[in-house]
């Protein structure tokens, strides 16, 4: 009996991930048994199809985001942004737990990574609020949680990949993701000062009162570290810079406040920064490599159609189709990788989606917010690893701690699938849309 080409990709491709295979090794070991087994491309293909996935100039804004946010985070930025923030909320009930969340939506307009978010504002807040008395599962938890904001929050390495395959605009995509982030930030300190009533987890009680003018000389004092997202989305909704000159302007910025007015950095962060940045890179490029040329087989194999017939057999109801897909990325968080995840799947789903009518921003929305809930969910939840190595708490006990999180994360998307405007209002107003 004659195998399918597709098959072949498909089982091949499951079993090189059952057996630990590295995301861009079972991509490319699977492309290219169907190439020596369907007979039908040449084997040129596989180089042509890589230089064309590396061939794009706007991932270039990716490994420049992740370098200014390690720069941000070694030149006392980040705790500027902390203490001011602290100011806020941070006597009340869970304060320093509301304190990290809305520090990571401060931070996650700089650096564009939910882990590098976790890992930036989780080391300053977690020890700090264990020594005031919170529970290392509470800080780990909240450190983790808040964290995934990093991708949401423009600017976002996921958004970039995801507008780079769907042929959106990016700066639609970042601007589709104020509300939601705003929202998402809303939720997760509601859920932590619940949590934190709930176990009696008080506020800095060393902190003085809030006061107004107190608190706009911390503002005035702090003022360059507070203007830095600013710098950067003004640069690309003015329509001063692109992503990529805006990601460029984002070390200039960072260097500038780092050196010039903190003076508080070091030859050795800027070479940590650089090898995060190169890390980040290679790690990016050699999926998305890989990943185009599996695209290209997936195309020749009409895998995007068959799956549009087999999903609108089910139902041809966008918002069915909308929890069907949020189903399966759930499931497929729990294995892969973010990237990974988008790189592999939105190629073969934008047809599906533009067969049935939904809005590609729409759904890049949905595609991120799932991906939120990836990344706290194991076995490979990578914010719960880098918190745990943080709060020095094992991975399967934080793993019960954020369900709240999870169930307010999932409150959002179900938001969001039933009320596109909250994605789709702002960029289609500002003119961003598709």
């Amino acid at each position: 009996m004659e195998i399918s080409t597709l098959t072949i990709v498909l089982v091949s491709l499951t079993a090189l991930f059952l057996l630990g295979m590295p995301i861009f090794m079972a991509l490319a070991i699977s492309s290219a048994a169907a190439l020596v087994f369907g007979g039908y491309l040449p084997m040129s293909v596989i180089h042509n199809s890589i230089f064309d996935g590396l061939n794009i100039f706007p991932l270039l804004a990716i490994p420049c985001f992740v370098i200014a946010g390690s720069i941000m985070e070694y030149g006392n930025i980040t705790n500027q942004i902390i203490d001011v923030v602290k100011q806020i909320v941070g006597r009340m009930y869970g304060g320093l737990g509301i304190t990290t969340i809305l520090a990571c939506t401060f931070f996650a307009a700089i650096s564009g990574s939910g882990p590098g978010t976790v890992a930036a504002v989780g080391a300053l807040m977690v020890p700090a609020m264990i020594r005031c008395g919170y529970s290392k599962e509470y800080a780990g938890a909240v450190s983790s949680s808040g964290g995934t904001i990093g991708i949401l929050i423009p600017p976002s390495n996921p958004m970039i990949i995801y507008a780079i395959l769907a042929n959106v605009s990016v700066t639609g995509m970042f601007t589709a993701g104020f509300i939601p982030g705003f929202i998402v930030a809303f939720v997760m300190s509601f859920t932590a000062w619940l949590i934190a009533r709930k176990h009696g987890f008080r506020g800095d009680e060393s902190m003085p009162p809030f006061k107004l003018k107190d608190f706009l000389l911390s503002c005035r004092k702090s003022i360059f570290s507070l203007m830095t997202p600013v710098v950067i989305l003004g640069s690309i909704y003015s329509g001063l810079a692109t992503t990529v000159e805006a990601s460029v302007l984002a070390i200039v910025y960072a260097l500038f406040v780092a050196v010039v007015v903190n003076r508080a950095i070091k030859p050795i962060h800027l070479y940590k920064a650089l090898l995060d940045g190169a890390m980040m890179c290679g790690a990016i490029l050699i999926i998305v490599g890989t990943s185009t040329l599996f695209g290209k087989i997936m195309t020749y194999e009409e895998a995007p159609q068959r799956l549009a017939a087999a999903v609108l057999s089910i139902s041809q109801d966008p918002t069915t189709i909308l929890l069907l897909i949020v189903g399966v990325l759930v499931i497929l968080g729990m294995f892969m990788e973010t990237l990974s995840t988008i790189i592999i799947l939105v190629p073969v789903l934008i047809p599906m989606l533009n067969l049935v009518g939904i809005d590609l921003i729409h759904f890049g929305i949905i595609l991120v917010l799932t991906n939120e809930m990836a990344l706290l969910t194991p076995p490979l939840g990578i914010n719960l690893f880098v918190s745990s190595r943080i709060s020095k708490v094992p991975v399967e006990r934080l793993s019960i701690s954020v369900l709240p999180y999870l169930a307010a994360l999932s409150m959002v998307i179900l938001l969001v699938i039933y009320f596109p405007k909250i994605a789709t209002g702002l960029p289609y107003a500002l003119g961003y849309g598709q």
